[in-house]
């Protein structure tokens, strides 16, 4: 489903209008707009991929829609529910010595019952594949265990919408492994999704919309199988469709 494609049943949890960041530097320099006029909007269970090179603005964004910066210009509006996070350094999210500390501590901080921490911190975890794993050093825990787990603290804390920055930074192929298995969970139960990535081999297929950000424009909006047919490469992305057949292809040219 994209901007153009939306049913009479479907509902706008997110609306991008006209965002505008500017950054200014030396006086006298030019100044840089590291986001220009992007609009889009998101529906409620939807599975987005943005994807751009480095410094195209995918960060950034995330930032504003998260409410932790401010654009210069147009507006966010959250139409339902509250966003959750889980940035590209998962071990910055970890909070507790292990997982239900971690997982109980936004929800203590939120003033939840005594009974309602136990309980949603017990669920969160289930869900995510790590209860068993509850009483364990959360900072010894795997990469893609540490992404699970920032997922199971949203999940605690009701987030319904939840953007991943770069899921896949930093992991190694069990640990990509992990996380495409709970983002493909999250799909599956009704999840808003948005993934910044630009990694798109790893999880293009599971996404409703592509778009593709580039230098702070927006390029692209629409079927992930109409942005595949885009000259990627002119956006700093790797086309994911490209065949290995021999060593002589393993090499990036």
């Amino acid at each position: 489903m994209n901007n153009l494609e939306k049913t009479d049943t479907a509902k706008t949890v997110i609306e991008v209008s006209s965002v505008t960041k500017i950054f200014r530097s030396i006086p006298g320099e030019p100044e840089i707009k590291a986001l220009d006029n992007i609009s889009f909007s998101v529906q409620e269970g939807e599975f987005i991929v943005i994807s751009g090179a480095n410094g195209s603005g995918k960060t950034l964004l995330m930032s504003i829609i998260a409410g932790l910066e401010t654009a210069d210009s147009g507006s966010v509006k959250v139409i339902q529910g509250e966003i959750g996070l889980v940035f590209q350094d998962a071990d910055s999210q970890i909070l507790g010595e292990t997982p239900e500390e971690d997982v109980s501590f936004g929800l203590k901080n939120c003033f939840y019952s005594k009974e309602d921490i136990t309980s949603k911190t017990e669920q969160a975890l289930k869900d995510c594949g790590l209860w068993e794993k509850k009483d364990f050093p959360a900072r010894l825990m795997s990469g893609g265990e540490k992404r699970r787990l920032a997922v199971a603290a949203m999940l605690a804390l009701d987030r319904s919408s939840i953007i991943f920055d770069e899921p896949f930074a930093n992991l190694d192929w069990p640990g990509i492994k992990q996380v495409c298995s709970i983002l493909e969970k999250l799909k599956t139960e009704g999840h808003t999704i948005i993934v910044l990535t630009h990694e798109l081999e790893k999880v293009l297929s599971l996404a409703d919309r592509f778009i593709i950000l580039d230098r702070g424009k927006l390029k692209f909006d629409g079927k992930p199988e109409d942005g595949l047919k885009q000259n990627l490469e002119i956006y700093g992305i790797k086309n994911p469709l490209t065949s290995y057949n021999n060593i002589n292809d393993l090499v990036w040219h």
